[in-house]
């Protein structure tokens, strides 16, 4: 899966040392395309929220002390994305979601939620990087797990009727033409 930390491209029943040369030679293949376009490309796979599976209450205090919760993102739709500063592909998807964040409109809701790391380093990092939509505290990872995140970044998209839709495993250009897409689809989606 893509997100922090090796990804997997063989099952989980191959051998280590197989799987061990498939991640070498992806993490090598990587690099060469990164180096031929001069940009990292975004990896990232979007699946549907799983069918029957509520979406998860949130009730938790952002960097400046406001408790986010259900009714703040009523007829929203919201890009809730899970990270963590030690996390390279977070760091370089931030700043679409920053870019997200400047050029939505009033209906789009962008939010993040940093996990397991102390408020201090949280807020440095905000600062340094000048990010400005709300960042939410998990310090325990209590509200990653109830989402269940297990990959950095993790972004869920959130319909206006407040159901989560997708989950977005992987770095993604929020501020690029596909997401853009995805949000006016879930925007327009009908209700269930």
């Amino acid at each position: 899966m893509p997100g922090c930390g090796a990804c997997t491209l063989s099952g989980a029943n191959s051998p280590q040392p197989l799987r061990r040369a498939n991640g070498v030679f992806a993490w090598l293949l990587s690099l060469a395309l990164m180096l031929c376009t001069g940009a990292a490309l975004a990896q990232f796979d979007k699946s549907p929220w799983p069918a029957k599976t509520p979406t998860p209450k949130l009730d938790v205090a952002d960097l400046q002390g406001k408790v986010w919760s259900h009714a703040d993102w009523l007829d929203k739709t919201v890009v809730l994305n899970f990270w963590a500063t030690w996390c390279a592909p977070c760091k370089e998807e931030l700043p679409t979601l920053q870019t997200l964040h400047d050029i939505s409109d009033h209906r789009t809701l962008v939010l993040s939620v940093n996990v397991r790391e102390p408020a201090p380093r949280v807020a440095r990092y905000v600062q340094a990087t000048g990010l400005a939509f709300p960042v939410l505290l998990d310090p325990k990872g209590d509200l990653a797990k109830r989402w269940g995140v297990t990959v950095f970044p993790t972004t869920v998209l959130i319909g206006p009727d407040g159901q989560a839709r997708w989950r977005v495993m992987g770095d993604v250009d929020w501020s690029g033409h596909e997401a853009q897409t995805w949000l006016t689809q879930l925007a327009h989606a009908p209700r269930p």
